[in-house]
């Protein structure tokens, strides 16, 4: 499903138009990003925690060449599932 077919989902599903569903996940996203920033974790119910973690730096070494080189640390975002949300798929 790409983001145009996820709008008009979310538009039919909450009665609005897609232009407005469009509105509010940018909203929502720009919230999440100002909580993330700030260091919190989004916690969604029935849905899962998302949550920036630090990978601390490392040795990575070329393949090709042999060659060893240090990866600097990095912020990444991290999504786990809810138990709830899991019993749904299986």
């Amino acid at each position: 499903m790409n983001n145009k077919q996820f709008l008009n989902e979310l538009s039919d599903k909450c009665q609005i138009g897609a232009e407005q569903a469009a509105t509010q996940v940018e909203q929502l996203i720009g919230v999440m990003e100002k909580i993330w920033q700030d260091g919190d974790s989004v916690s969604l119910s029935g849905f899962g925690v998302l949550e920036v973690k630090k990978k601390n730096e490392r040795v990575s070494v070329n393949p090709t060449t042999g060659v060893r080189m240090l990866v600097p640390p990095k912020l990444v975002l991290t999504y786990k599932p809810s138990s709830l949300l899991k019993e749904k798929l299986k």
